[in-house]
């Protein structure tokens, strides 16, 4: 074997090493959030085109990264798993997914999607982690506002929150608990964006 062939052998294990440690740093199992299919709402259907704007979040909660919350506000984070986006990515695909379920609007997308928007729903992220102060418990709390996008004029503002009680911290526990407060949140706020715009 020659000299150069050897230099090529050694130059792709090393290359191949390389690749396996950074998989191996990875999480090893990316979680998703759902989206409620029905929504309880008397709201008719609007001829109106909604755009979801990025949530906002503290960046303790702008990560991908699944937060438990101790006393004191103090976080970490499940090891070896994550989101299978930052959480604001996640959330916002799966509010726009929630509006859309309600078949009531135009239109709804995300920034750059090419709508003529009418209203604009932002969020901000106060809370969306296992919190273990005083027993454990899923808690999200999604502060909301709706704007006119044509004039500017913020419409109404509101905080939605819901905490689903767990008997443990297991991680899957943990998920499905933050799953169904997700839910209730993301479908109080879509029944509260179809009711004042």
């Amino acid at each position: 074997m020659s000299k150069m062939t050897m230099l090529k052998l050694m130059s792709a294990a090393v290359v191949l090493l390389g690749l396996s440690a950074c998989g191996s740093s990875g999480p090893q199992a990316l979680y998703g959030l759902t989206a409620p299919v029905s929504v309880n709402t008397s709201a008719s259907a609007k001829n109106v085109q909604v755009l979801v704007a990025a949530p906002m979040a503290l960046q303790a909660l702008d990560t991908s990264s699944i937060a438990v919350a101790e006393e004191g506000r103090i976080y970490s984070y499940y090891p070896k798993v994550a989101w299978a986006d930052t959480l604001p990515n996640v959330f916002q695909a799966k509010l726009i997914e929630t509006l859309e379920n309600t078949g009531k609007l135009r239109g709804v997308g995300r920034p750059g999607q090419g709508l003529l928007i009418d209203y604009q729903l932002q969020t901000t992220i106060r809370s969306f982690e296992m919190n273990i102060n005083g027993g454990t418990r899923a808690y999200v709390e999604v502060a909301a506002r709706v704007v006119n996008d044509r004039n500017g004029v913020s419409k109404a503002s509101r905080l939605f929150r819901a905490e689903v009680p767990t008997s443990s911290t297991d991680l899957d526990e943990a998920v499905d608990a933050m799953n169904v407060a997700a839910d209730q949140v993301m479908a109080e706020i879509a029944a509260w964006t179809l009711k004042v715009i």
